[in-house]
């Protein structure tokens, strides 16, 4: 992608006015449409506009003008600028919220501070893009839909993603280790759920006197029933 020079129609009404150069040229040093510049040349096109000279701005310099006036296949650039300025960082500002999923915000916010305590107020803002007031009434239960506010989780309302999400509740969890003590009830490990075997015992020898003595239960039978053993 080629780069602009500063006041492209400005810069070729004064190429037009003050140069010998092509139409293709001055296009395609402007970028703008050979027709367009054939427009300016005829007085159709940017009327009004006082022209720009590139050489003055340190656009281009007189000896390129002169090289492309004689040559009408050789093609105009940009020269460096001596002094490069730094790009402006653009703030991030909060995330923006459709007018249709605003309604849902305090729903959204509600799941957060219950299902992940552990969020600063700045991280649940830039998730789904509300202000810290909005965050501490609905936190203690002051927000004026308080009542009627149901906990629903923001990436299925569809107010962040779900890797934003995760990204927002690692950061805070290295920052702020949660308590494990009010995550709730959680999985016991299968070392202590998992019934371990028996071992086996070792057996007792018998002693010969456990052993059935068969002769004494016949003589006891006897016994009880009154009969003696002849009969």
């Amino acid at each position: 992608m080629t780069t602009a020079p500063l006041m492209p129609k400005a810069t070729a009404v004064w190429l037009v006015e003050n140069t010998a150069l092509s139409f293709d040229q001055i296009a395609q040093f402007c970028n703008l449409h050979p027709l367009e510049v054939k427009a300016i040349a005829d007085g159709d096109a940017a009327q009004g506009i006082k022209g720009l000279d590139p050489v003055l701005t340190g656009q281009l310099t007189r000896e390129q003008i002169e090289q492309a006036e004689a040559d009408p296949e050789l093609k105009l650039k940009l020269t460096d600028p001596k002094v490069r300025l730094p790009q402006p960082k653009s703030k991030k500002g909060p995330r923006y919220t459709p007018v249709s999923r605003r309604q849902d915000r305090p729903n959204a916010i509600l799941w957060l501070v219950r299902n992940h305590p552990e969020l600063k107020d700045s991280q649940i803002m830039r998730l789904v893009g509300t202000t810290k007031s909005t965050i501490e009434s609905i936190r203690e239960r002051t927000h004026w839909n308080a009542p009627n506010l149901q906990p629903m989780d923001p990436v299925t309302l569809g107010l962040c993603s779900q890797i934003d999400l995760d990204l927002e509740v690692h950061r805070a969890a290295k920052e702020k280790p949660v308590d494990p003590t009010t995550q709730g009830a959680t999985l016991l490990p299968a070392s202590e759920t998992t019934i371990r075997p028996r071992e086996p015992e070792a057996e007792e020898e018998k002693k010969p006197s456990d052993e059935l003595n068969v002769d004494a239960v016949f003589a006891k039978l006897k016994q009880i029933g009154g009969k003696s053993s002849d009969e």
